[in-house]
């Protein structure tokens, strides 16, 4: 196992600072910054005891078979910053309205 690597692990145990995971023969920590971006008020609210998850490798100890582990560089939850509009029917884009409404204003001039 090396840093990097996405692995599938079980989570074990669950306390105030992270998540503790077993993956293949080594133990792993998913530490509570790892799960989001965010503030994280319940690491409940992202894994349960017995789930097994996909994760990444972010730091291997060979020696003890220990490995750090992140939730949030494979579950990023992607919000959108804005939206677009739905137009309604009949509705175009401006984009495509201007030319007709600059042919209709010249030909009101020319008449």
């Amino acid at each position: 196992m090396k840093i990097g690597d996405i692995v599938y692990g079980k989570i074990t145990n669950i306390i105030g600072y992270g998540a503790f995971v077993t993956v293949d023969d080594y133990d792993g920590l998913i530490h509570i910054s790892e799960f989001s971006d965010y503030f994280v008020r319940d690491i409940s609210d992202y894994v349960k005891i017995g789930q097994e998850i996909k994760l990444k490798v972010i730091d291997v100890d060979e020696e003890n078979k220990r490995v750090k582990l992140s939730y949030k560089q494979l579950h990023k939850s992607r919000g959108v910053k804005c939206r677009l509009p739905v137009y309604k029917i009949g509705f175009k884009p401006l984009k495509e309205n201007l030319p007709l409404w600059i042919a209709r204003e010249r030909e009101k001039k020319h008449v």
